[in-house]
């Protein structure tokens, strides 16, 4: 099991990014959580990892926080929910607003989520309660960091990054556009916007 991965980040394309490791290249998948505050390539980065062996493939998925890690590992226990919609699902919602939702039961909250519908929100109020206390680590609040990309650059990325979450490039680009303001907006506040249009 790789539990965490400490090196240098390489290349960061969501949802993978590349962490070099000893001379090795780790190809990890993370939510966008993590993306929106990464450091500039080239600087020290340090994942808490889950790792997945499949017949067909060896996955590695990588958080910012070990409670992060252990919130999607409780989430891909849910009927229901495999990796990838664990992924989609803190892509859109941060590791500490969704614990206090399913604390709550505020399904309601949960359904505006991309991936989560209402059988989806019930299955975590109810598969997923009991066992948050039992997740060791303090909920963390990841903020956004600012990129410096031009506003054509970030509507690309923004494009991108939602079309790995599995949505239509039609859907995601007429999501970004409609976003999209006179004021300069970074690739992060894009694909935040962009997926509160689309959960609507």
């Amino acid at each position: 099991m790789i539990g965490q991965l400490r090196g240098t980040l390489l290349e960061k394309r969501p949802p993978l990014l590349l962490l070099e490791v000893g001379g090795v290249g780790y190809e990890v998948e993370a939510p966008m959580t993590v993306f929106y505050d990464l450091p500039e390539t080239g600087a020290e980065l340090t994942l808490h990892t889950h790792f997945v062996v499949r017949e067909d493939a060896q996955l590695l998925y990588g958080f910012a926080s070990r409670y992060e890690r252990e919130l999607f590992r409780s989430l891909i226990k849910v009927n229901g929910v495999g990796p990838k919609m664990g992924l989609a699902i803190l892509s859109g919602i941060e590791a500490d607003r969704l614990a206090q939702c399913i604390r709550d039961q505020d399904t309601t909250s949960l359904v505006k989520v991309p991936g989560i519908g209402k059988k989806t929100a019930e299955r975590l109020v109810i598969e997923m309660g009991d066992r948050l206390d039992k997740i060791d680590g303090a909920p963390a609040s990841l903020p956004g960091k600012i990129s410096i990309a031009g506003p054509d650059d970030a509507r690309s990325d923004a494009i991108a990054a939602l079309e790995a979450l599995g949505y239509r490039n039609k859907d995601a680009a007429s999501a970004v556009a409609k976003v999209t303001s006179e004021e300069e907006l970074s690739s992060e506040q894009l694909i935040r916007r962009a997926l509160k249009s689309l959960a609507r």
